[in-house]
Order: C-alpha cells, then structure tokens, then sequence
C-alpha cells in the first residue's frame, strides 16, 4: 500500500508513452511544434509493462495511458493489453483527443481497454479546427459513436475552458454530453510554469487533499505532482526505489512546475 507524508493512499498511476501528437491545440502546443524526443530515449513497452507490474505490487489499481497523443504511438493495443493481464487493476483508461479513435476503437476494446476519455472544447467545426489547429471534429464525433458501440464506456468528455463551465464552448459541449449519454469534466486552463490550476469541475483533479496520483512520463521520470519539478528516474534507480521515494516526496500540495510541459507529462 502507497500512502504518502500526508496520509493519502495513493493507487492511480497516469503513463505517458509519447510526446508526439497529431493536433497542436493552442493551450498545450507552440504553432510550430515541439523539438520531439529521440525514439532511444522513450521507454519502450516492456520497460513499462515491468514498472506497471512493479507499480500494482505496491497498491496501485488504476491506470491511465497519455501522451502527447497515446493512438500516434505504434501498436498501442499491444502496450494495452499486456497491462491489461496485470492481475490487480480494475480500471485501464485512456485520454485521447479522438483523430484516431473511430478506426481504433474495436482494437482497443479487443486489446482489454475498460474506457476513454475524450478532449472536446467546443462542439463548432471552425472553433475546433482553430484552438486544435487543423484537426476535424467529425473525427471526433465518429470516435465517440465507435466508442460507444464497441463498450467503451463510460466515455468522459474533457473540455478546457478559461475560467468556468458557464462560457459559451463549455455549455454548448454539455448540452452535446447530455444528449450523447456522455459525461464531462472542465478542466479550468492551467499554466504549470505560473502555478495556476483548479479544481476540475465534474472530477477530483486538481483537488490536492485527495490526490491519488503518481505519473511517469515516456522518458520514465516518475512525477509525485504534477505542479512541481520533483521526478525519479526508473532507468537510474529501478522501479521499487523510484516509487518509494515519489512516494515519500510527494508535497501535500501543488506549486508551480518549470522544467516540465502537459505534452510530455500527460496533464
């Protein structure tokens, strides 16, 4: 069991296996991209299968796959189901932005994956194409409607707003999740080098008394916050080391984050 300076019984582990992604969306992006890691320096499946397997030995019961975009790396499913067959998770979800989804979704579920969630900022084509910078909402759309068929459910939605759920894109998505048998979560624009996060609305992120969560990023650094530039790595020290002492550091609660970005975390 994983239960940190603050008493918090920690069982949530988010993996980012990217930093690659297919939109550029205006809060987590520069227009022109990002300098990309070198292949040689991401972990590869069974470096993460082996933290995953380590990870659930010490408590660790829910798992969640990021990026950047987590459908843009090759044979995902692969990665998927070897965590799946991990006897001790009850909950292995997945955050994408749905460009790939529609196409994926069977192998996905086929794969062992329980669920997705989804980012939707705003429900109109040309709103959408701006803030992600090229992408096709339609995609998305046609991702939710293959999740939904082939039981990857629940699907959340994720939707990002500026200050509350009362802006125009955020009422507008909810009415779409209403009608869709969705759920959502608004998730306030957070600004790691300033510090700046909140609540989500709809979800417990944000929400530092009860934060259950470890992250390991795909260069294998094992983040105790996400608002902080505290992180072990699982190459340097090994699996068992890198958990006790995340555990051990993590802060009661957030701070500001200067080293790091949401594209190569996982948010």
């Amino acid at each position: 069991m994983l239960i940190d300076s603050s008493g918090r019984k920690l069982t949530y582990l988010r993996i980012s296996v990217t930093d690659r992604c297919n939109l550029r969306c205006t809060y987590c992006m520069p227009e022109e991209g990002i300098k990309l890691l070198d292949h040689t320096g991401i972990l590869s499946y069974s470096q993460i299968v082996d933290f995953t397997k380590t990870a659930v030995s010490f408590g660790i019961t829910k798992v969640r796959l990021t990026g950047g975009e987590p459908l843009v790396r090759k044979e995902i499913s692969t990665l998927i189901r070897e965590i799946a067959n991990i006897e001790g998770i009850t909950d292995l979800s997945l955050t994408t932005n749905g460009q790939l989804l529609a196409p994926m979704a069977q192998e996905l579920k086929d794969a062992g994956l329980h669920r997705v969630n989804i980012s939707l900022d705003t429900i109109d084509k040309e709103r959408y194409m701006n803030i992600t910078r090229g992408g096709n909402i339609e995609r998305v759309f046609e991702g939710i409607s293959q999740a939904k068929k082939v039981g990857l459910s629940p699907i959340k939605i994720n939707c990002v707003v500026e200050q509350n759920s009362s802006e125009a894109d955020a009422a507008a998505v909810a009415g779409f999740a209403k009608r869709e048998g969705l759920s959502v979560r608004f998730i306030r624009m957070m600004d790691l080098k300033k510090g700046e996060f909140g609540i989500v609305d709809g979800g417990d992120g944000g929400n530092c008394a009860i934060c259950n969560r470890l992250r390991l990023t795909a260069t294998g650094i094992l983040k105790p916050c996400l608002f902080n530039d505290l992180g072990f790595d699982i190459k340097e020290l090994g699996a068992e080391t890198a958990i006790r002492l995340a555990v051990q550091n993590k802060p009661a609660k957030g701070g500001c984050n200067s080293s790091g970005n949401f594209y190569n975390i996982g948010g």
